[in-house]
């Protein structure tokens, strides 16, 4: 299974155009390692991103560096120096992206292994592989788990952080403490997000010895408070090691932040935030901040961006802001509905059989991050483009509906054949979209080719599909001059595509290929698209169209 899991993502990541962040990610990676410093695009932490640079080393690509503009608000020069990477490098681009994509799997590996082993210690060798397979065949983990992006690897260094916590709870040690510590301090480099495990964990320490007392998880050593402090400390100490301790132990007053929480300035929308310090005048300037400084303008600039009321799209509808509901919206198109299926059958079967159960204590530490990061995310509002924000609590929803293969082992035929074919279909319903997987939808949408009616971003179109709009011209020379209307961070004429403009607001006769991003943007200059049915398709986020009267 892991095997085939590797296939997929490395033919996936052949086979896909850079997106939209991914290009951006690379350059701060192999910035990272040429000056050693972290300002650039610090609103993600620099793991992933280093580990995708690592190959650069040996591809060796043209790089240019010049001069670019760190002051917070600007993502550390990344628009710059990325056009300046795209420019130089021209088709070799698609090439060093699919190095550092296939440097990236190994992350996927491990969240595919963690589902297994720890849903086998729950609920047994069949939750197991039945966990491991939501893992391996999940189109969200197949879009995401290749990308330069620090998604895939949040979820799956955070539920293996998660994962050896837990085991540190039921048997406490020194050596589990320092596993603990270890995993927690690498899924901290991944995404900020994981910020929230610092103040969790101790809660879930409480809980889980004020359980162990009430008889609700199984007896043994309590989990001792000065290796609970160990476990944090290390962590935060993994976190200060990524970033090569640059700016560790700052006063607080001599951050410059540009979100309202923090600056205790607000700014409109569009313009560029001032630096401000709501605590500068405070006794509290003078205390030292226990995290990285990069880390911390990080968490600065996604508060800002939250902050923002943005335009969001949800099922044909654009508004300024977003919706609390988004996330559970996007969750209920864009799984499978086999996945769905499991779910409710592995409700049903702990109400009904407590066999199906494992302790509360053991499944309050699996369910707690899900019930965080969902509301934490879906709290803030003010704007709403993609699912990949609560990818993390994927694995923990795997290995908990991975109960329901305990039928097997509990010989229920009719509900182990049941579930099977739920698996099944939810596998297979993956597999037909792939390897567009970043633009499914389940057939309750209608699947991707009607998945712009409900969501856009990188749920439907992320620049994803140039690689196939190419083939598609080498196969129809009759289509040039075509029009192109990209949704990309870089210009199709880089990578050896000659397009000319496409009309805004009215049409012209011609060829034209226009991302779907476009088509449904809210300002509406190709929505005139809409009424004319595609010839042919680059992928499902790039529709082409031969447009012979404009007046039809």
């Amino acid at each position: 299974m892991l095997t085939v899991h590797c296939a997929l993502l490395a033919w996936a990541a052949a086979r896909s155009s850079p997106t939209w962040d991914e290009i951006g990610h690379l350059v701060a990676g192999m910035s990272h390692w040429k000056f050693g410093r972290f300002d650039m695009y610090p609103v993600n932490p620099p793991l992933v991103r280093m580990v995708a640079a690592l190959p650069m080393a040996i591809a060796r690509p043209e790089t240019d560096w010049p001069s670019y503009e760190d002051r917070p608000g600007v993502r550390g020069g990344m628009t710059v120096l990325q056009r300046h990477f795209v420019e130089a490098n021209g088709q070799r681009l698609f090439f060093l992206l699919s190095l550092g994509r296939w440097a990236c799997i190994p992350f996927s590996l491990i969240g595919a292994l963690t589902c297994f082993a720890w849903a086998r210690e729950l609920y047994g060798r069949s939750a197991g592989l039945a966990a491991m397979c939501l893992w391996c065949f999940d189109p969200n983990i197949l879009a995401l788990g290749h990308m330069i992006t620090p998604d895939a690897g949040a979820a799956a260094l955070g539920v293996a952080a998660a994962y050896a916590f837990w085991r540190w709870l039921k048997e406490p040690g020194w050596l589990a403490a320092l596993a603990a510590g270890l995993a927690l301090g690498l899924a901290e480099l991944t995404k900020t997000t994981w910020i929230l495990l610092l103040p969790l964990w101790p809660l879930l320490w409480v809980l889980w010895r004020l359980l162990v007392r009430k008889g609700t998880a199984e007896p043994g050593r309590k989990p001792s408070a000065p290796q609970l402090l160990v476990v944090l400390l290390l962590g935060v100490g993994v976190l200060h090691c990524g970033y090569g301790f640059e700016g560790s132990f700052t006063r607080l007053g001599d951050y410059p932040f540009i979100s309202q929480a923090l600056s205790g300035s607000a700014h409109p929308y569009g313009e560029r935030p001032a630096t401000a310090n709501r605590f500068r005048e405070t006794w509290l300037a003078d205390l030292p901040v226990p995290l990285p400084k990069n880390y911390v303008m990080g968490i600065d600039f996604q508060k800002h961006d939250f902050e923002q009321r943005m335009w969001s799209y949800l099922r044909g509808q654009w508004r300024l802001g977003g919706w609390w509901y988004y996330y559970l919206y996007a969750l209920a198109v864009k799984l499978p509905l086999g996945t769905w299926v499991l779910v409710f059958l592995a409700a049903g079967a702990t109400l009904l059989d407590r066999r199906y159960s494992a302790t509360p204590a053991d499944e309050l530490v699996l369910f707690a991050p899900v019930a965080v990061v969902l509301t934490v995310v879906s709290w803030h509002t003010g704007f709403n483009h993609h699912l990949r924000y609560v990818l993390p609590i994927l694995p923990f929803a795997f290995i908990w509906m991975s109960k329901i293969a305990r039928s097997v082992d509990l010989w229920h035929p009719r509900l182990a054949a049941l579930a099977a074919l739920a698996l099944a279909g939810s596998i297979g319903s993956s597999l037909w979209t792939y390897p567009h997987s970043l633009s499914y939808f389940n057939e309750l949408t209608g699947g991707p080719r009607h998945g712009p009616a409900h969501l856009l971003d990188s749920n439907m179109d992320w620049g994803q599909d140039l690689v196939y709009l190419i083939e598609w011209l080498d196969r129809h020379p009759e289509a040039r001059p075509i029009g192109v209307a990209y949704f990309g961070s870089y210009d199709p004429r880089e990578v050896g595509i000659d397009y000319v403009p496409v009309p805004e607001s009215r049409p012209q006769p011609g060829w034209y290929a226009v991302s779907v991003g476009n088509t449904y943007s809210f300002d509406q200059r190709y929505a005139y698209f809409l009424r004319f049915a595609p010839v042919a398709s680059a992928g499902y986020s790039i529709r082409i169209y031969h447009i012979t009267d404009a007046e039809d």
